[in-house]
């Protein structure tokens, strides 16, 4: 199972899901998040949903409407993977967090990570095409930083005005074929966002965690991990450093050979089956979609 991250999202997201049994679970995670998540996902433009302190929530809410609609059809996945905010989500759909829990760890941390980016002014610029070297030579720049690790060649990276600047200059030079800015509020997952971390570190503190069976794999290292402990201080990492999905991919085992894309959006299929084959891959856009799913 994949859980999106917060660049899957557009204005009306959630109108082809309103019709779902467990649309009420929308209520529940706007009084956790005090946030108007039912708005935001109905009838707020493309500009306002993809605030960084609004996308968040929104995102993770319709994933789990989308999980919850897939379990009553009796698929429970055993895996379960998220890129960046999608982790939240996965923590949720396994157990490990209440949904109360996460759609508050989810306000907290879009907030915060919003305050830190208007305390600096940065951005994110996709990179493709990399040769042997061109990884390397990014440590060549000033005030830029490896983001997300995507695929082979395929990386997302987070940095100044300025060091953006140099890179975009520079990227062929660099050993990259193609750098292409991103409209993010941000330098996610890079130092600039040490401030968020501090906050999301005392809402994580209060958090009751749970027990799950199912088998979640960390972006902060690729690993699989299990234990409360170690997923409290993975979020707060996840913040600065670097999400590895190649890795995290890579980690799962040849047996899992179908992948299911919880909404919004079908980027983390696309990018999966670039990294390994899989036999069946779905990423319904809708209610009906996804109860046409069968394995």
């Amino acid at each position: 199972m994949l859980f999106p991250g917060q660049g899957s999202l557009s204005g009306g997201a959630g109108n082809a899901w309103r019709d779902s049994s467990h649309w009420d679970q929308i209520g529940r995670i706007a009084e956790a998040s005090k946030l108007d998540v039912e708005a935001l996902l109905t009838t707020a433009s493309d500009e306002e949903v993809v605030r960084t302190d609004r996308a968040q929530i929104a995102t993770f809410a319709l994933s789990i409407v989308g999980y919850l609609e897939l379990l009553d059809l009796g698929i429970r996945p055993r895996y379960l993977l998220g890129h960046s905010l999608g982790e939240f989500s996965a923590l949720v759909a396994s157990g490990l967090l209440s949904i109360e829990d996460g759609a508050r760890l989810i306000a907290v941390r879009g907030a915060a990570m919003a305050r830190s980016a208007s305390a600096t002014e940065g951005s994110m610029v996709a990179l493709m095409g990399g040769d042997a070297g061109a990884r390397d030579a990014l440590d060549a720049l000033g005030e830029v930083w490896v983001a997300n690790i995507n695929g082979t060649g395929q990386i997302v990276v987070s940095g100044t005005r300025a060091g953006l600047d140099d890179l975009l200059a520079r990227h062929k030079e660099l050993g990259w074929r193609r750098a292409t800015p991103l409209s993010v509020g941000g330098a996610f997952h890079s130092p600039l966002m040490a401030p968020a971390q501090d906050e999301l570190d005392e809402t994580l503190a209060s958090v009751a965690w749970g027990r799950t069976d199912a088998t979640l794999i960390a972006n902060v290292d690729g690993q699989v991990h299990t234990s409360a402990v170690e997923w409290q201080e993975l979020l707060s990492r996840q913040l600065t450093s670097p999400v590895q999905f190649l890795d995290a991919t890579l980690a799962l085992p040849p047996t899992v050979t179908t992948t299911i894309e919880m909404p919004p959006g079908a980027v983390l299929t696309g990018l999966t089956k670039r990294i390994r084959p899989f036999q069946l891959q779905f990423a319904p856009s809708s209610l009906n979609d996804l109860q046409e799913i069968t394995l």
